[in-house]
């Protein structure tokens, strides 16, 4: 079997990823992973409407 070469951008990377968030995500249901990003995209839409709420303000 031939063996695949490491990507040295993909290295570079690597180094900074929290694997540990990764399993923790995975071992959630399909249901539960898309209710968390339903949450995180409404705590995002909130923090957008907020920020441009106080950008109107004096």
């Amino acid at each position: 079997m031939a063996r695949l070469e490491r990507d040295p951008v993909i290295e570079a990377y690597k180094k900074d990823v929290d694997r540990s968030l990764l399993r923790e995500n995975l071992r959630r249901s399909v249901e539960e992973r898309f209710r968390n990003l339903m949450n995180l995209q409404r705590a995002a839409a909130e923090l957008r409407r907020a920020g441009r709420e106080a950008r109107r303000r004096p």
